[in-house]
C-alpha cells in the first residue's frame, strides 16, 4: 500500500511540475514587465490550468500526509532503540563483579 502511494505521489509531483510550467507567466514578480494593456487581463478569473494546478497540489499534499501516516503506523509496531540495545547487551557475556 505504501509503495502504491509513493508511486502516485511521484506521478502527482511530475504532473504538478508540468502543469506549473505550462502556465503563462504573469510577469509581475517585482513590477517588471507589466504594461497597462496586460494588467487587466492578468487579473482575470482563474483559468483551467490554475484550477487544475490547485487540485493536483491538494491531491499531492493529501497523498504525502497519507504516506506519513502509514509509515508512522509501521514504526509503532517496532521496538524502541533502547529496547533493542538492552536485548543486544543481554546476549553479551557479563563481567563478574569483585567483592
Amino acid at each position: 500500500m505504501e509503495n502504491l502511494l509513493i508511486l502516485v505521489n511521484i506521478i502527482l509531483a511530475i504532473v504538478l511540475i508540468i502543469v506549473i510550467l505550462l502556465q503563462r507567466s504573469e510577469g509581475g514578480a517585482l513590477g517588471l514587465g507589466v504594461s497597462q494593456d496586460n494588467f487587466t487581463s492578468t487579473r482575470s478569473v482563474g483559468t483551467f490550468l490554475t484550477k487544475f494546478t490547485s487540485i493536483i497540489a491538494a491531491l499531492f499534499i493529501i497523498c504525502s500526509i497519507a504516506i506519513v501516516a502509514i509509515s508512522r503506523d509501521e514504526l509503532r509496531e517496532t521496538q524502541s532503540v533502547l529496547e533493542k540495545q538492552e536485548e543486544e547487551n543481554s546476549n553479551l557475556p557479563q563481567i563478574p563483579q569483585s567483592k
